[in-house]
């Protein structure tokens, strides 16, 4: 088999062995997964909030039968809460044990600041794992410009600098999926350390493979209305699109209310579901029984 020919076949088996996993993979993505373990770099997801960036990672730790270590990001997030911080109070309870002991200054600090006291943080935890894990940097985007400077000598060498320690180089390079929604910019340095893939929201095909694979109580005519539903309300001027997952949410919702089939005739019943697909009080409001008839005619 030529080299090309063997690529072919290992996109096409880690497609099938993700999709095993719960998720369908379109080939640009499969491709840079495996650019990704081939090369060792991190993989920057970015698109809009649930198109399905996080379950990349969650399906990859199946795949490869890894742990996954999750850090969700969030405005404010600094080193303590990512990386490591010190169990203080156990710190305060040694200090008062030792104020008796002869030793040195110096030596009873080294106690004090031992491992024994060191409390790990996902990215810690990441390179000291024996077995490579997944690692999801979860909406990037969402922590502050400051925290990716944090980011760039974990993302470059695999290590990580605790002043009381030294220097901490991983014991295991882990798969680093980073997930962004666009919220803000990111820069330069955190780009070029990573390889890059774009989510857009499914088309029809995909999003119709996975209610299928994750709802398969639903029939195929009740998969084919709501899936047509669902894309017809994303070409919408709506505050906040359905994703993936609210798509998921209101299949379950559909088959809880007993609801078979998407059509005029039901568009009262389909408004009482419509909680579980629409998510801001604006775009609620703008789901009329007429307006949902109307969409439910053209499934």
């Amino acid at each position: 088999m030529n080299p090309h020919s063997q690529r072919i076949h290992e996109i096409t088996s880690l497609q099938q062995q993700l999709q095993t996993a719960g998720y369908i993979a379109e080939r640009p993505l499969a491709a840079a997964l495996l650019l990704m373990l081939d090369l060792g770099r991190p993989l920057l997801l970015e698109g809009d909030a649930g198109v399905g960036k996080t379950e990349v990672a969650k399906a990859l730790a199946g795949v490869r039968a890894a742990k996954l270590i999750r850090l969700q990001c969030y405005e404010g997030l600094d080193v303590h809460a990512a990386m490591y911080e010190w169990n203080y109070q156990r710190q305060l309870l040694a200090i008062k044990l030792l104020e008796h002991d002869d030793r040195s200054v110096a030596m009873k600090e080294q106690d004090i600041f031992s491992e024994r006291y060191l409390l790990q943080r996902p990215l810690l935890e990441a390179i000291r794992c024996a077995v490579p894990p997944v690692l999801l940097i979860d909406e990037v985007d969402r922590a502050d410009e400051a925290f990716e400077a944090y980011l760039l000598e974990l993302l470059s060498d695999f290590q990580m600098s605790i002043p009381e320690l030294g220097t901490v180089h991983a014991v295991s390079r882990p798969l680093v999926v980073i997930t962004s929604n666009g919220t803000r910019e990111l820069s330069d340095a955190l780009r070029r350390r990573c390889l890059y893939q774009y989510i857009d929201y499914p088309t029809f095909e995909k999003e119709l493979a996975i209610v299928t694979l994750r709802a398969p109580e639903a029939s195929a005519e009740l998969a084919q209305q709501l899936v047509e539903f669902v894309q017809s309300v994303r070409r919408m001027d709506l505050q906040k699109k359905p994703g993936i997952a609210e798509t998921l949410d209101w299949a379950a919702a559909l088959l809880r209310l007993g609801i078979s089939a998407i059509d005029e005739d039901g568009a009262e019943r389909i408004l009482e579901s419509l909680s579980a697909l629409l998510k801001t009080r604006a775009d609620r409001a703008g789901f009329s029984r007429e307006v949902v008839a109307r969409i439910a005619a053209g499934c």
